[in-house]
């Protein structure tokens, strides 16, 4: 526990300080954001804004998962380490992409092709790895067994899991993507399906079959480990969130939302919880939903069903405050967070734990 609480209270002062001295840099760089112009028109007066504030997340949950190590004394895992790849693989994705806006002065930065193309060399390239470096107990940091809250019995086999592992990197990082479109609610989302995930991984920890071979007990590799890593990005997204609320003083940009979609369905992957992760995160499935409605609607109909998507701007076009948008979203992330947690309870006591 004390290596959770160092990686998390790391992280967290990392980004607290470090965002205000990365503001001044950015500020002096230029490295201002661009604004839709068919957004809602209270978001122009957010032009010039810094961005990339995502490399102040990566760069503060590589640090507290460091120093937890040094704490504890305690060597690196293959399932940390590859979770961490995915988040900062996604995020030189999403930092290129942030550049090239600023660079040319437009709010599209790479093209969808080689965004995607991105996308899918860092997705595979966790797939592959994934199911390889077993340990002394026979484990690998993922599995090819589809999940819930643990594996099921049905396996896609290992040829086929890459594409697995790319379908759930590349659908979360895009959803995530998607809703960070308002001052702090992809950043207050993400804190606590982090959250969510220390107590996942940290409660797999202490039920492992490994160490406890009893009913309910959880056969994964490095749970302690993967709760670490949830546990310092947390903390940094927290920091973060300190400087981006409303009125925002720095955007995270494609720099963070990529990366944070990554380390969320790789952490999902490697503790076995790929499904329960659509849970945990049901605002960021809400917002992707809205996307897909909105496109197939109107190529359907040439009618909108939203005033605009992705949702959180159909409510602020209807006249919500803007704080009011991202507080009401907050409390739906907070409610189905607290349902994933449920359900992943639940199954432990139905399968006989206590």
């Amino acid at each position: 526990m004390r290596g959770v609480l160092v990686a998390a209270l790391v992280a967290l002062v990392v980004s607290l300080l470090g965002t205000p001295w990365i503001i001044r840099l950015f500020r002096r760089q230029g490295y201002g954001q661009e604004i839709r112009e068919d957004g809602p028109s209270s978001h122009l007066a957010k032009r010039g804004t810094p961005t990339m504030g995502g490399t102040v997340i990566i760069a503060a949950t590589l640090i507290g998962y460091f120093v937890s190590h040094l704490a504890l004394r305690r060597g690196f895992t293959a399932s940390g380490l590859l979770v961490l790849m995915v988040m900062t693989g996604l995020g030189v994705v999403g930092f290129l992409d942030d550049y090239i806006k600023i660079r040319k002065q437009r709010s599209l930065g790479l093209t969808a092709r080689t965004k995607a193309a991105g996308q899918i060399v860092v997705a595979l390239a966790f797939g592959l790895l994934a199911v390889r470096f077993k340990n002394g107990q026979n484990l690998l940091p993922a599995s090819t067994f589809i999940s819930i809250v643990r594996d099921t019995n049905f396996s896609i086999g290992i040829g086929f899991f890459p594409f697995l592992a790319l379908l759930v990197i590349a659908a979360t990082s895009n959803a995530v993507n998607l809703t960070d479109g308002l001052d702090g609610l992809a950043a207050g989302t993400s804190a606590m399906v982090f959250g969510a995930y220390v107590v996942i991984s940290f409660w797999q920890f202490g039920n492992k079959c490994t160490v406890s071979a009893v009913s309910g007990c959880y056969v994964v590799r490095d749970p302690l480990d993967v709760a670490l890593v949830a546990a310092a990005a947390m903390g940094a997204c927290f920091g973060f969130l300190w400087w981006n609320a409303s009125p925002a003083k720095i955007f995270m940009g494609d720099t963070g939302s990529l990366a944070l979609g990554g380390a969320f369905a790789s952490i999902a992957i490697v503790s076995r919880t790929e499904l329960l992760l659509f849970v945990l995160g049901g605002l960021f499935v809400i917002e992707t939903l809205s996307v897909i409605l909105q496109v197939a609607g109107f190529k359907a109909t040439r009618k909108r069903i939203f005033r605009m998507a992705p949702i959180h701007h159909h409510f602020e076009l209807a006249g919500w405050p803007e704080t009011t948008v991202i507080i009401r979203f907050w409390i739906i992330s907070g409610l189905a967070v607290a349902f994933g947690l449920g359900l992943f309870y639940a199954d432990f006591l139905a399968k006989g734990g206590s």
